[in-house]
């Protein structure tokens, strides 16, 4: 059973009853995420993230980590480009201590200078290490020129510069303003009672701000189509290559996750089994959609050897225009959503699939979106609706590149793209 408020504070709250469980997950959704930070603090909200497990006037660092311990939970966090999230998994007894920890951290973090100082070289520390892995780096390079001169192409992470130069002040103010209630989407899903999780949520956030959050907000626009090339000392060449893509809200969703499960989203992909499975030219293969509030972005990823360069793309043209010309068979379509439907069920076998469910639905959507509505419009998507869409957002002359490599790959990927895609 699942039910949802909106609470006098104006945080919403999202409650699953799953009494056949011994465990319950909690997450605390906070609408603030890099695209809303400010140049100078870009990064911020990433840097928040690591501040909120530093201390509290309660709590310092060392007992945060020990209570959880203590009680056999696990706790975490991320930060995206439109959000924040804290999270956490118990035993269903101990989930009104796991709360009240979560609580604490989101509201009380102490901010202390001399910690401020130490979490600054920690996060350059995880800068340095994103920098070393190309495969990951490789999706910023290409969304920084995707949408260049907006934050959504700057790194969620910051740059060396920026967070070397947070001030601790600056920082507090960005995190005061946006960690209130009216600007949070309460997940909780497990074996709980709904009514008793209301009464404890409602008293960790008795006399709370009430304040409203203004985030800025401006439509990016995707660049031309572009190459950027990053020069660096790499055995294989990254390549990712792209086009604009849809916001979350575009009924074409249903069609484009089909549409990238069939084209390079999984082992039977076409894409994993021309690159990889059939001529060897690459370990690692996908294509991904990348939904926002207002815009998106649809890639493909490979890694591949410099010696491999003229296969890989006579290959992956030859894919794509094949893909768009002909589409998709009416048993790739089902056999996907087949899939699709396996994967969204066995999830829910997960009490932290459940929780981040609802807590994102309700974010994104406003509502609970249910399992057997998203799987009415997967089924509802034919082979021509796919084939439709594959045409509207592969088309040649909106395709980009990105690339990392030595200067002499690159030299060589930027020829082969252009003489594919001119």
């Amino acid at each position: 059973m699942i039910k949802n408020w909106t609470l006098d504070n104006k945080a919403k709250l999202v409650v699953e009853e799953i009494p056949y469980l011994k465990s319950a997950a909690v997450g605390i959704f906070i609408k603030v995420g890099s695209r809303h930070e400010p140049p100078q603090l870009s990064g911020g909200s990433h840097f928040i993230e690591h501040m909120l497990f530093k201390g509290t006037a309660r709590r310092s660092a060392r007992e945060i980590a020990e209570s959880f311990e203590e009680i056999g939970g696990q706790l975490n966090a991320y930060t995206s480009k439109e959000h924040t999230c804290v999270y956490a998994r118990t035993l269903d007894e101990h989930l009104p201590a796991g709360m009240d920890i979560l609580f604490d951290m989101i509201f009380n973090s102490a901010f202390n200078e001399r910690d401020f100082e130490t979490e600054k070289g920690v996060v350059i520390e995880e800068i340095n290490m994103y920098e070393d892995t190309p495969d990951d780096l490789i999706h910023d390079v290409f969304a920084q020129k995707m949408w260049q001169g907006h934050a959504m192409g700057l790194p969620i992470l910051g740059t060396m510069e920026t967070v070397s130069n947070f001030n601790r002040n600056q920082i507090f103010e960005h995190y005061q303003q946006n960690y209130v209630p009216a600007n949070m989407v309460v997940a909780v899903a497990g074996n709980v009672d709904s009514q008793q999780i209301k009464d404890q949520v409602e008293y960790h956030l008795q006399g709370k701000t009430l304040n409203e959050v203004h985030l800025p907000h401006t439509t990016p626009q995707p660049s031309s189509p572009f190459t950027n090339m990053v020069v660096k000392d790499t055995e294989q060449v990254q390549i990712c290559l792209g086009v604009p893509g849809i916001s979350y809200f575009d009924e074409r969703r249903f069609a484009q996750n089909i549409m990238n499960s069939i084209l390079g989203g999984g082992l039977s992909s076409r894409l994993f089994q021309a690159l990889r499975e059939e001529r060897g030219l690459a370990y690692s293969v996908y294509s991904s959609p990348s939904n926002y509030s207002d815009t998106g972005a649809f890639s493909i990823y490979v890694g591949t050897g410099p010696n491999k360069l003229n296969s890989f793309f006579e290959t992956l043209h030859s894919e794509l225009d094949k893909f768009t010309r002909e589409g998709v068979t009416a048993e790739e379509v089902q056999r996907t959503q087949r899939l699709i439907k396996a994967s969204m069920y066995m999830g829910l076998e997960s009490v932290m699939n459940r929780m981040n469910r609802l807590g994102k639905s309700l974010m994104m959507y406003d509502r609970v979106v249910t399992v057997e509505e998203v799987m009415d419009r997967i089924l509802a998507v034919n082979p021509e609706d796919i084939h439709k869409f594959a045409n509207e957002l592969l088309n040649p002359e909106q395709i980009s590149l990105a690339a990392i490599g030595t200067e002499e790959a690159l030299a060589a990927v930027e020829n082969e793209f252009r003489r594919w895609w001119s």
